[in-house]
């Protein structure tokens, strides 16, 4: 809630009524016309009320509730409490389009209700409100409030993924894959001599009358160990890119279609939900300076903080670099999210690659529409695809997977999972 302000001036309103007073008194004495000077007095009276009224003690302070509406609309409430007479609210919608309107004040808990058009996922500014009582019929015009933001996360849409690439090497003791160690849970391994630490109820009393070779002697059957895999997904927020690429750089994300990080946050959520249900182990990492992290972990509880920290991701500032590269522990697959127009996040996975990590890049660019484009801009267009497949070719050299997101990624990723490297 703003701090209220109760100082106020006069409005333009007020000066206009006392000039009217005065011309029309004059040119009353001046032709002896009664009737002009008595047209006059209820303007005279009513600047006389307003001047002695003064300009204080004139407050309003809004306030704002938002909640998800139907056909992907927000809904905010803009509430308002004032001693005004009357309150004028000055409204932004999305940054973009100012409404203002007049709503009754003094106590009578007037509230608007704004509806917003939800395009994309993150984070979102949907409605900033300012108020100014109006008091003597707007004779006297408060101080505008402090202006009150109405901010919020919007998850992106769910969608299912499936199979997830697993690692060369599972480290975890306890998931849903099938490990190379010997265990519990997994399928046959091999027929061993009983040893110190092996169950009873391992032993395997038919291998052991047909193959012990003296009395005594016991043969356990051992299996597979079940494991869980570490999975890291780096999001890259450098830059936002729409479908319509005439709208690159113009921050109009109105008209820009799908942009790339709405794709990368739904792939972040997809896949940290897939290895979430399949008993793994996920991080979460912007690959930016100041990008949050979110340590490894699994469970419900933490797919509800994975889920909240990518909603909460949106596009990092201008003057934002690449961080060192995160800590990844050992044996993971990695998940790099981007564009790959900027070198910084193919070095990353070439990094982590070289390191002994299995490395999947997600190109995240939606499928773009360029029938707005000039020819010189087609050309450059082109040029930097082209460049862009160069990068991709890197990173199939180094046995870097790439997996574009526009496309069928359950697919490509159920392909990239049978083949294990």
């Amino acid at each position: 809630m703003t701090r209220p302000s109760t100082r106020g001036r006069w409005s333009p309103a007020l000066a206009v009524a006392i000039a009217g007073a005065i011309v029309l008194a004059v040119i009353g004495l001046l032709f002896s016309r009664p009737d002009v000077v008595a047209m006059g007095l209820p303007v005279a009276l009513w600047s006389a009320l307003a001047l002695g009224r003064g300009t204080s003690g004139v407050v309003a302070v809004p306030s704002v509730a938002s909640r998800p509406g139907a056909d992907g609309e927000l809904l905010t409430e803009i509430s308002v409490e004032s001693d005004a007479e009357m309150v004028e609210l000055v409204v932004v919608q999305s940054e973009r389009r100012t409404r203002r309107a007049i709503v009754p004040g003094a106590g009578s808990g007037a509230s608007v209700l704004a509806r917003s058009r939800v395009l994309h996922s993150g984070p979102a500014l949907p409605v900033q409100v300012s108020t100014r009582g109006l008091a003597l019929d707007g004779a006297v015009l408060a101080e505008p409030s402090e202006i009150v933001r109405s901010r919020r996360q919007i998850a992106p849409s769910p969608r299912t993924v499936g199979m997830l690439p697993l690692p060369r090497r599972l480290t975890g003791l306890h998931g849903s894959h099938e490990g190379r160690r010997p265990g519990q849970g997994g399928d046959f391994r091999d027929i061993h001599a009983f040893a110190p630490g092996d169950e009873l109820r391992r032993v395997d009393w038919r291998a052991t009358a047909r193959m012990a070779r003296r009395p005594g002697d016991l043969l356990v059957r051992r299996t597979h160990t079940l494991s869980d895999a570490s999975v890291v997904i780096a999001m890259d927020t450098s830059e936002d890119l729409g479908a319509v690429v005439s709208s690159w750089g113009s921050g109009d994300f109105e008209r820009s279609g799908v942009t790339s990080l709405d794709n990368a946050r739904e792939a972040a959520r997809g896949l940290a939900g897939a290895a979430i249900d399949a008993g793994d182990r996920v991080a979460l990492h912007v690959l930016v300076h100041g990008g949050r992290s979110l340590r490894s972990g699994g469970g419900p509880r933490h797919l509800a903080r994975l889920e909240a920290a990518i909603a909460a991701t949106g596009q990092a500032r201008d003057d934002a670099a690449f961080r060192r590269t995160p800590h990844v522990p050992h044996g993971s697959v990695v998940l790099v999210l981007s564009t790959f127009f900027q070198g910084a996040a193919a070095q990353t996975a070439l990094m982590w690659r070289a390191s002994g990590h299995r490395v999947v890049a997600i190109d995240v660019l939606p499928l773009l529409d360029h029938s707005r484009l000039t020819r010189p801009q087609l050309i450059g267009l082109r040029t930097v695809l082209a460049e862009r497949e160069n990068v991709f070719a890197d990173l199939h050299g180094a046995g870097v997977d790439v997996v574009t997101w526009a496309d069928d990624p359950s697919s490509a990723l159920r392909e990239i999972a049978r083949a294990r490297r």
